[in-house]
């Protein structure tokens, strides 16, 4: 029968991706200088005020305080009336060296035999619901906020826009699990108070008049925006759809002064969007060796390749480690009885365990992951991201210019799909 499915996404003003972005542009700086890098970066901010704690075995010199507030500039907050901002924040590090019972179990004589960086079951998934095998909820989710927030940088409509965003879309599946409409969209977006009571309105009035504002903007300028983005978004975003805008009526108080942020507690918004399956490691400020998110990307990397080649319509990949063990324990699959090929999904994952070496240093070289592409994750979700080639700067030791040309989102291409036909027979 059908159902309904809701997914959320946030934007890069949340306080939560707010972390997410200073971890990994910390981890970036690093391994610009030192791709060898140990890291593990955590991050919260709260009322003008940015902690980074975790730990780091690199040779590189970082100037943690510069980056940390160009990070939050870029975001923009940059006013003192968010109470968060870039310029005057206090940032206080609490950075040490990373633990050498944990290095033990990593680096190794044969580098292939790297062992991984913790224990954990890590997911990939994939579906045919749109262009980048993402569920499309969490891709509609995503485009709110991202478009939102290009809006705001725009600074020619909704110029009272301030950083802080949610979005959150509910899908109307038909009986065949396919995608029929959008039934509900929601966004809540920081404002400026740019209705103040008066002699002749009170507060209770300039909030309603603000809330219309907004709310027939969000209609008006938003979605027709977000629904120009692509044919699938204009196809199932159709005029009945029901529509909440600030639901609690104002907005204002936001961002880190709002609410604390801190690193990893929007992972699922990372992924895919509730969909699928998730194994509980959070992705930013950490160095590949940490499978939590080299192998949620090698896994991620599979499951588009599977579903694009024609395999199944919809897979879920699980791979499991031991600190410190190269071979993973298991991987396992589950293609939801949506498989074209006649085997099982047991036979299934014996094939993929053929065609893909998932021990951490083979997944590392494969998709690059010893490079500084990391802070174009930390907002607007890692999967379904398109893969390009960009250069980057940074700032290294002695003020000397560093310059890095690196390929971002490697494991969202699908360069294994002639490999996987081939094996699974697929003409």
């Amino acid at each position: 029968m059908a159902y309904l499915f809701s997914s959320e996404s946030v934007s890069e003003g949340h306080p939560d991706k707010v972390s997410d972005q200073i971890s990994d542009a910390i981890l970036d700086n690093l391994l610009a200088q030192d791709p060898e890098s140990k890291v593990a970066c955590e991050t919260l901010v709260t009322t003008g005020q940015v902690i980074i704690a975790g730990e780091i075995k690199t040779s590189a010199y970082v100037d943690f305080q510069s980056v940390v507030r160009k990070v939050i500039n870029d975001i923009g907050y940059t006013k003192s009336e968010y109470k968060f901002d870039g310029d005057s924040c206090g940032i206080l590090s609490s950075i040490h060296e990373q633990s050498a019972d944990i290095n033990r179990g990593v680096e190794r004589d044969d580098p292939n035999e790297q062992g991984a960086g913790d224990q954990g079951m890590m997911f990939g998934y994939a579906c045919n619901e749109t262009d980048m095998l993402i569920p499309f909820a969490l891709d509609l989710s995503h485009a709110l906020v991202k478009e939102l927030a290009a809006i705001r940088k725009e600074g020619k409509v909704m110029t009272y826009l301030r950083p802080d965003s949610k979005s959150q879309v509910t899908i109307e599946y038909d009986d065949n699990n396919k995608p029929k409409r959008v039934h509900t969209i929601v966004v809540s977006t920081q404002h400026d108070e740019f209705i103040q009571a008066d002699a002749n309105t009170t507060q209770k009035q300039a909030d309603q008049i603000m809330l219309n504002k907004i709310r027939e903007d969000v209609k008006n300028i938003l979605i027709p925006r977000v629904k120009a983005l692509s044919p699938r978004f204009d196809d199932l975003i159709q005029d009945d759809y029901i529509l909440h805008v600030n639901p609690t009526g104002k907005f204002v108080i936001g961002g880190p002064h709002g609410d604390s942020g801190l690193t990893g507690r929007k992972i699922i918004v990372d992924t895919y969007g509730g969909k699928g399956a998730h194994g509980g490691g959070a992705f930013s400020g950490k160095d590949p060796s940490k499978v939590d998110r080299s192998a949620a990307y090698a896994a991620r990397h599979i499951a588009k390749n599977m579903v694009a080649a024609g395999v199944a319509e919809e897979i879920l990949v699980q791979v499991a480690y031991a600190i410190g063990v190269a071979k993973p324990m298991n991987l396992y699959v589950n293609t939801y009885g949506t498989a074209k090929v006649k085997l099982t999904d047991a036979q299934i994952a014996k094939k993929i365990s053929e065609l893909f070496d998932m021990r951490p240093k083979a997944i590392e070289d494969r998709l690059k992951l010893r490079n500084p592409i990391y802070l174009e994750t930390a907002a607007y979700g890692h999967m379904g991201r398109t893969p390009r080639t960009v250069t980057k700067t940074f700032r290294g030791s002695s003020g000397r210019t560093i310059v890095k040309e690196v390929e971002l989102f490697t494991w969202e291409k699908t360069d294994m799909t002639d490999a996987i036909k081939t094996a699974f027979n697929i003409h």
